[in-house]
């Protein structure tokens, strides 16, 4: 490979690697604006997302999926829930836990926040060929891989 290949490679790797960290940036700005409409922390803002996604979470569930203690994950389902973000109702399959769900105040203002993301989101992807949403995928979703790996390991420092 001749020298200007590789540079123009290099360069090619530098921008994509700039682009994903200035994504994830723009993300986490969108994020921030969010907890500050809704009056709640990142923690407690990983905990609603992953109720509006799986709409149902025992308090140990949403620990493991959030990474936090239970301690700390009872502690802010508490905020949550003073909050009017969720509530707790008995698990029908055993009534002795509760089972987390996302209030309709919660899910209005969640969706007035990140639907347009989304449909915007949809309709750019909408654009790429298979082939280019393939490349796209693959890297995020071992991007995403990375990240929680070195989230583990920024954790272990503590």
């Amino acid at each position: 490979m001749s020298k200007q290949s590789s540079d123009g490679r290099q360069d090619l790797i530098d921008r994509a690697a700039r682009a994903a960290a200035e994504f994830g940036a723009a993300a986490g700005a969108v994020d921030e604006q969010a907890c500050a409409v809704l009056g709640i922390n990142p923690t407690d803002a990983s905990i609603l997302a992953t109720l509006a996604v799986r709409e149902r979470l025992t308090a140990g569930e949403a620990a493991t999926a959030v990474r936090l203690s239970p301690a700390a994950t009872s502690t802010a389902i508490q905020r949550l829930a003073a909050a009017g973000y969720l509530t707790r109702t008995p698990d029908p399959a055993d009534r002795r836990r509760a089972v987390l769900v996302l209030t309709e105040t919660a899910r209005e203002l969640i969706a007035a926040i990140y639907e347009p993301i989304g449909t915007e989101g949809t309709a750019l992807l909408a654009e790429y060929t298979d082939e280019e949403l393939r490349i796209v995928t693959r890297f995020l979703e071992r991007g995403r891989a990375l990240q929680l790996a070195h989230a583990d390991r920024v954790r272990a420092m503590r």
